[in-house]
């Protein structure tokens, strides 16, 4: 294994992190969106004390693949930045726009402003990954070339794969979500709150497989490429997670909701390391391969040092963050 094959190791699991931990914050500001009835100030209550104290911790991920991108593979971030400026643009607006409304929501008193912050907190936490999953398409469907805003800037994102992606990955933090809530209520000590969550769950996690499948087609016809190592060297991937999601949905059922976190996060990060399998060795589709995007030698062995050294420093604090925070009383 290359220097540039391992930082691109440690940059997908930075990717699947923030896809399970800060793809389920999104989630949730879905659901804090939709939430209505007599339970709704219970539903609130729990997002809030959920996500609470990991929501600004989580966006490490997204930062530390930024900045990976940019200095071991500079003309992908180069090419990204400047032909997807416009989604990655919203992204941007997304993150402070859902920032700022959680922040006030809770410091607010007048009920009217605490309802339109959280408005902006909901719309902001599907707007945000819509737009992530429509960049990955963009990249998984071959449609960003290397050079400067060498791409169509509308085109590039605005297609079946991109809305695919954009779809999915809504679908995805939602029904992440719903799994983890289902768990926090349990640990709060209110088992009504739990079902109604186990419920949004199931419904979700169907739906999500519903779209999958109908995926498949699109994929096909639009990102043959994409679609030709998924159902070959990363079919594998592919099938665990089609049956880890089933597994998800039977423990929900049966309310093992522990277990169902598991599997559920297991469904989720073996769909990305399936997209990178099936990519593999190439950065964009069809194009730009590893070996000719790569930083020089003494770069990539610079920041893999430095990554390592930081992942000492970083996981544990994490990992006990989370912990923390989800100990009964937390």
């Amino acid at each position: 294994m290359t220097a540039a094959d391992a930082i691109l190791v440690l940059l997908w699991a930075g990717l699947t992190a923030y896809a399970l931990f800060g793809g389920a914050d999104f989630g949730a500001g879905f659901w804090d969106l939709l939430r209505g009835g007599r339970r709704s100030d219970a539903i609130g209550a729990l997002i809030e004390d959920t996500i609470g104290p990991v929501w600004e911790a989580n966006h490490v991920w997204l930062i530390f693949a930024l900045v990976v991108v940019w200095t071991a593979f500079p003309p992908v971030f180069a090419a990204v930045a400047s032909t997807l400026y416009i989604p990655l643009t919203a992204v941007a607006i997304g993150v402070i726009l859902r920032g700022s409304g959680f922040a006030f929501r809770k410091s607010v008193v007048e009920p009217r402003l605490k309802r339109w912050f959280g408005v902006l907190f909901g719309l902001s936490s599907i707007i945000t990954p819509f737009f992530l999953g429509a960049i990955a398409g963009a990249i998984a469907s071959g449609r960003v070339p290397p050079g400067n805003a060498a791409g169509d800037p509308i085109g590039s994102w605005f297609n079946p794969t991109s809305i695919l992606g954009g779809t999915l990955a809504v679908g995805i933090c939602a029904y992440l979500a719903a799994v983890y809530l289902t768990s926090d209520a349990r640990r709060k000590g209110d088992p009504a709150l739990a079902d109604a969550f186990r419920w949004r769950a199931l419904v979700m996690g169907a739906a999500v497989g519903v779209v999958a499948m109908l995926g498949i087609v699109v994929l096909a016809r639009d990102a043959p490429a994409l679609y030709d190592g998924l159902v070959s060297r990363a079919l594998p991937l592919v099938i665990l997670s089609a049956l880890a999601g089933f597994a998800s949905l039977v423990l929900l059922y049966r309310r093992r909701f522990g277990v169902a976190r598991l599997t559920a996060g297991l469904a989720v990060g073996s769909v990305l390391w399936g997209w990178a399998v099936a990519q593999y060795p190439n950065l964009l589709v069809a194009s730009l391969t590893i070996g000719q995007a790569s930083a020089t030698e003494a770069t990539l062995v610079a920041l893999l040092a430095s990554l390592l050294v930081g992942a000492v420093l970083v996981v544990p604090s994490m990992v006990a963050l989370f912990i923390l925070s989800q100990r009964p009383g937390a």
